[in-house]
């Protein structure tokens, strides 16, 4: 195979998984993308509108409106940066850290059903394999 398909098939997962996601997730009124954000803050993986944009390359009007909406729903709160105040620091909401656990559920839901099947090696080969991957892209 050396790569014939494989950009092809990487994307078919991650399709099918953001689907999926989005099924699972709609009765809590959140899309992918705002999940992600969630989870994002929940985890530390970005903090800030530039940090966000970077985590989930998208450019930064896009992310900005995103950040919004998720705002607007009362997830997030935007806050200064007690070390720069030209900065606004993202935090989640009472309401936003008691929608994370339900988030987190049904991701684990979709998960396990994108694993099922698998036997336990198979599932840390995957893993594996995919971190090998993404490593290898890296310069």
């Amino acid at each position: 195979m050396r790569g014939g398909f494989l950009g092809y098939l990487l994307n078919e997962a991650r399709n099918t998984v953001v689907r999926e996601i989005e099924r699972e997730l709609a009765p809590l009124g959140i899309t992918n993308a705002q999940f992600r954000v969630v989870v994002g803050i929940a985890h530390d993986r970005a903090r800030t509108l530039s940090e966000f944009a970077r985590f989930l390359d998208m450019d930064t009007g896009a992310m900005k409106r995103l950040l919004d909406r998720v705002e607007e729903k009362g997830w997030i709160k935007r806050k200064r940066s007690p070390d720069d105040r030209r900065t606004l620091v993202l935090e989640l909401t009472a309401e936003g850290q008691a929608l994370y656990p339900k988030i987190m559920e049904g991701v684990t839901r979709v998960h396990q059903q994108m694993l099922e099947g698998l036997s336990p090696v198979e599932e840390t080969q995957l893993q594996y394999f995919l971190q090998k991957i993404t490593a290898n892209a890296v310069p």
